[in-house]
């Protein structure tokens, strides 16, 4: 476990029992975690934080996370954090929009457990 110590994970969900279930998951395998409801409050944290990986959520209130993933990729300062879409769009055109936009990886939600989420987190940061 200490290979993860002090690697901080943003996440940016507005569904509090998701948000909740996921940040104390990671936080039971070594991670640090920081949180956000919306694509606004993600992008101060991003940038306050530093985060090593973001997950985002594609559907939230305000700035969704298409336009998260604009704004974040359009600063040289966070650009390069790691981004895992995590969300219940799962259609073609959905998947490859994010793509366009840099996510780096895309998990549909219904289709993943917490630690099939974890170990795809382990992966993006290369710490398997």
């Amino acid at each position: 476990m200490a290979e993860i110590n002090n690697q901080l994970i943003l996440i940016i969900e507005d569904d509090e029992f998701l948000r909740a279930l996921v940040a104390k998951r990671l936080e039971q395998v070594g991670f640090r975690v920081a949180v956000a409801v919306d694509g606004e409050s993600g992008l101060a944290a991003a940038a306050e934080h530093h985060p090593a990986l973001i997950l985002l959520d594609l559907l939230l209130p305000g700035m969704n996370g298409y336009e998260f993933l604009e704004k974040i990729k359009a600063r040289d300062d966070l650009r390069t954090i790691p981004v895992v879409a995590f969300s219940n769009l799962g259609q073609r055109e959905d998947i490859a929009k994010a793509q366009a936009l840099g996510v780096d990886d895309f998990l549909i939600k219904a289709n993943f457990t917490l630690d099939d989420l974890v170990a795809k987190i382990k992966e993006r940061l290369g710490k398997s």
